[in-house]
């Protein structure tokens, strides 16, 4: 099966819109030709079609959006639980303090910057290589604070906080990896080029009607189905998600007396 997602957002779009525009003309020369044969049956295959194609736009769309809320709020949730590692980090006793801060500092640091780049996390495998390293030398001084400190309750909570910030890239990931599957994404492209052309066959029977109207709402059509394209891949056009807060908890990190 095609895979669509080998295709950068640009170029399937205009794939699209290029199927769009070759069925209305297709249709419209197929309905001249034919005027006067099954008119009103058309007509209403016509409506048919395109409610149909109404009704799986709104499901891709839905699920296209669902999946774009879950990658944002990844990110909030993911600087939550670095800034509040980071936080529990100062509990810590001496050296264990100092250096599990800096490696969160720089943990911190490594996102922001792949995140200036304009690639999404899943893009980017020396800024997760690095991060899984950071992450390994931080469980180990946790481990080493918790065998030599008396205080368990600060170490405790640090272990915690750890715990959730490496399941927090996890799940981030996870999100940035669920995309709309391939098969639904072609039927939306295949059902609108169809809808259009029948329209246009259909405008091709009736000799009061243009093809404007047609070209108008195939541009309509070729554009819903570039949100839904651009939605469900992150970093990739214009609807991008804010990597704000990451850049928020790098500031305060950095502002951090120690």
């Amino acid at each position: 099966m095609l895979n669509l997602y080998q295709f950068a957002l640009p170029t399937l779009s205009a794939i699209c819109a290029a199927l769009v525009v070759v069925s209305i003309e297709i249709g419209w020369h197929v309905g001249v030709r034919a005027k006067g044969r099954g008119g009103a049956n058309v007509f209403a295959l016509e409506q048919s079609l395109l409610g149909l194609l109404a009704l799986i736009i709104g499901f891709t769309f839905f699920m296209a959006l669902t999946r774009f809320e879950a990658r944002r709020e990844a990110v909030v949730n993911e600087a939550n639980a670095i800034g509040t590692t980071a936080l529990r980090a100062r509990l810590l006793a001496e050296p264990y303090r100092t250096e599990s801060v800096e490696l969160l500092r720089e943990y911190a640091r490594i996102r922001v910057e792949g995140s200036k780049t304009g690639l999404s996390l899943i893009d980017l495998p020396a800024v997760i290589s690095r991060s899984n390293e950071i992450q390994e030398a931080l469980w180990l001084r946790a481990k080493a604070a918790a065998a030599n400190e008396a205080a368990l309750l600060p170490v405790g909570l640090f272990i915690v906080s750890l715990n959730e910030m490496i399941d927090s890239q996890g799940k981030r990931l996870a999100h940035l990896r669920n995309r709309i599957p391939n098969v639904v994404l072609l039927v939306l492209i295949v059902m609108t080029a169809i809808s259009t052309g029948i329209a246009g066959y259909a405008s091709g029977l009736d000799t009061e009607r243009t093809r404007l109207p047609l070209y108008l709402i195939g541009l309509l059509l070729c554009g819903v189905v570039y949100v839904v394209l651009d939605l469900d891949r992150p970093a990739a056009g214009l609807i991008t998600i804010s990597q704000q807060p990451l850049f928020d908890v790098a500031s305060s990190m950095a502002a951090f007396s120690d």
